[in-house]
């Protein structure tokens, strides 16, 4: 990260280091690139979250436009933060890092801009004469509910924002963290629609600690998807992404849907891995290392390009809607409505992604 060093001090509490950067007057947005077009930065380090660096942002804007083009049931998205700790190998998000002069492997998993001001600046936004409350859409880019948030709180006052300005919003996410936040969307969900839907890739536990290391396992977010389904909300399970040669076959993909069924999900969608822009390299670096003999078939399904051949994408549906029908996870609902989740958008990165899968659109 650039820019002059000015103190070490601590950050309030004896287990953690403060680094203070002054750059430029103005505050960032989290949307410009590189962190010394902030006005204010704080960079911290603890021992709770070891090889991890906190980059605290003030931002302009918590909301984030999609383009009209984009066939996506919302409007609006919010991302409290950039970057993830949930480190997956595959995350489409991760060229975004790029834009703030960070590197889209390593620093993407552990240098994390956190935007410390989102609910109050939403607040304001939601405020406007102007807004209308058109849906809103969590978890496009990264997941509100990775670690940090059980550090920083920011969908508490996120949520109470939505809720009181009676916007409806969805929320996307593979961290269970989402379980203590419950009583408000439960609360929410009585005053607007409030759609949840859950991530999950494999059953494989093995193949989980590898590919995401970051994440709860699938036994834990198996069981968010059951606390929500008690709790009244139709959960949709984004069985995203399916990973070629790995996730795909017959009886992988049975015990995952059949356990989603079993845990109380009301509808799966699934969706083959899609390797855009550097996200691909570093994909493919650990493919090398781990799987080195599908390296020459993943050069053949994806070429040279970011999604697989219309080929797999129709052998997998044939394989996969068999399935979805036998467990009763194909059920068509409308959106929003209480209990499923809406998909990407914003100029980080997600918006192209509805562009090439309008499918991610559905997310719920």
């Amino acid at each position: 990260m650039r820019g002059a060093v000015l103190d070490i001090v601590s950050n309030g509490c004896s287990t953690g280091r403060v680094r203070w950067q002054n750059q430029n007057p103005a505050a960032d947005d989290g949307a410009l690139p590189g962190l010394e077009r902030a006005g204010f930065v704080r960079s911290v380090q603890t021992p709770d979250f070891e090889g991890v660096t906190f980059h605290e942002v003030l931002c302009k804007s918590a909301l984030n436009k999609v383009p009209q083009r984009s066939a996506v049931p919302f409007e609006w998205t919010i991302n409290p933060m950039r970057g993830c700790s949930h480190a997956c190998r595959y995350c489409f998000a991760r060229p975004t890092h790029e834009y703030l002069d960070l590197d889209a492997g390593r620093d993407f998993d552990t240098q994390i801009v956190v935007k410390t001001n989102v609910a109050a600046v939403l607040r304001q936004e939601l405020r406007r004469r102007s807004w209308q409350r058109d849906p809103v859409a969590l978890g496009t880019n990264t997941d509100p509910y990775q670690r940090a948030e059980g550090r920083y709180r920011l969908m508490p006052g996120i949520i109470a924002a939505l809720t009181d300005a009676e916007t409806p919003f969805s929320i996307l996410t593979k961290g269970t963290l989402l379980r203590r936040d419950l009583p408000l969307l439960v609360e929410s969900a009585r005053v607007v629609p409030v759609s949840l839907a859950v991530s999950i890739a494999t059953v494989d536990e093995e193949l989980h600690r590898a590919v995401e290391p970051g994440t709860p396992g699938p036994r834990a977010r198996l069981e968010l998807v059951r606390t929500l389904a008690e709790a009244g909300f139709d959960v949709n399970v984004m069985v995203a992404p399916v990973i070629p040669y790995l996730t795909d076959d017959v009886d992988h993909l049975d015990r995952l849907l059949g356990a989603i069924a079993a845990s109380g999900g009301a509808r799966a969608t699934v969706l083959p891995m899609h390797l855009r822009g550097s996200t691909r390299g570093w994909f493919l670096q650990w493919l090398a290392e781990d799987h080195p003999a599908l390296l020459r078939r993943y050069r053949q399904l994806y070429g040279r390009g970011a999604y697989v051949t219309p080929e797999y994408s129709a052998w997998l549906r044939q394989r996969v809607d068999p399935l979805l029908a036998r467990y009763r996870l194909d059920r068509h609902r409308d959106l929003p409505a209480r209990g499923r989740a809406a998909g990407p958008s914003e100029p980080d990165g997600d918006v192209q992604a509805i562009r090439s899968d309008p499918q991610l659109a559905l997310f719920g």
